[in-house]
């Protein structure tokens, strides 16, 4: 009697074993059904960019990966004489010459950067050469011009009549503090994540305006200016980039979004970490923006009046970061 009323609750719990074996499974499946139905393609860049944005959109409902959408979105603004902070057309160094820096990851932490770039039109073509074609991560100067004309890239003058006339009339004082905001484009960042899950960002700009021939801010600098892990998320960052470069704002966001905070969250606590070594002087701006694996986003600044545009299935909006210093 004892013998049957053993093998029955060892029946029953092996059933209840069995059950709760098929019940983890599913819910593992669910969870993993879950976590792919969340992962759309979606693309957030810094400032309203909305053809850059929409370009990259296309690509990735293209079946395209986030790498080439990334790169063909900034593309759009390099190419945009009418905009003066990024590519040609951009406003020159303190010399008159149009230098530019870009930098490109992917989802395996591939990446490759080019730092004052002079008369090549996609900077952000040139990094992803550097990173595909070359076993170094960043090529300067003279050695990335060269660089670019060997893998096909035409010389173009960049500066424009409009950024030159500006120059002529900057050289009559040559005041140089940075404005807060005078953009309303800066340096574009773009994050994005494909049809498969994989983030891929890119960072290209034209630099502050005047600025010392050979400054170099963080836009080029991957850990600064951009930081992309495949498991966690992205970051980039928009203006005044020293600031950036010293608490190596994008990797800071990434991992604090490791260590489980939203990108929101993440955005405030690296805008935070700037404004504490800037406690008396608060006169520039920094902006982020974020994208974690299950495609949240978030944006943060010091100053009101930073944009960032975001492309998903939800629609194309264009989003007004919360800032520190409120209006």
């Amino acid at each position: 009697m004892k013998r049957r009323k053993f093998l029955k609750n060892s029946s029953l719990s092996t059933a209840g074993i069995f059950s709760a074996s098929i019940l983890s499974a599913c819910e593992a499946d669910k969870k993993h059904l879950l976590v792919n139905e969340i992962l759309k393609p979606i693309v957030i860049a810094t400032w309203d960019v909305p053809n850059a944005t929409n370009k990259a959109w296309q690509v990735l409902s293209e079946t395209g990966t986030a790498l080439d959408a990334v790169e063909q979105g900034v593309m759009i603004e390099e190419a945009d004489i009418n905009n003066q902070s990024v590519g040609k057309g951009g406003r020159p160094d303190r010399e008159g010459n149009v230098t530019l820096d870009a930098c490109i990851m992917d989802k395996d932490s591939n990446c490759g950067a080019v730092v004052c770039l002079q008369n090549i039109v996609h900077p952000i073509s040139v990094a992803r050469k550097v990173m595909e074609d070359t076993p170094h991560v960043m090529l300067a100067g003279k050695g990335a011009e060269l660089f670019a004309y060997e893998k096909g890239f035409k010389k173009e003058n960049l500066l424009s009549e409009k950024s030159k006339a500006e120059w002529i009339e900057w050289k009559k004082t040559s005041k140089y503090k940075p404005i807060i905001n005078i953009e309303n484009h800066d340096t574009i960042g773009m994050l994005a994540i494909d049809r498969k899950g994989d983030i891929a960002g890119a960072c290209t700009t034209s630099g502050m305006a005047y600025k010392i021939a050979g400054r170099v801010g963080d836009s080029p600098i991957i850990g600064a200016g951009l930081f992309i892990d495949n498991e966690v998320g992205g970051a980039t960052a928009t203006g005044v980039g020293e600031e950036v470069v010293r608490t190596v704002g994008s990797f800071l966001i990434v991992e604090l979004m490791r260590q489980g905070k939203t990108p929101q969250q993440a955005c405030e606590e690296g805008v935070k970490r700037i404004i504490s070594k800037n406690k008396e002087k608060l006169d520039f701006q920094i902006g982020f923006i974020a994208i974690n694996k299950n495609g949240e986003t978030g944006g943060y600044c010091i100053q009101p009046g930073f944009t960032y545009r975001v492309y998903s299935e939800k629609g194309h909006v264009n989003n007004k970061a919360s800032s520190y210093i409120s209006t």
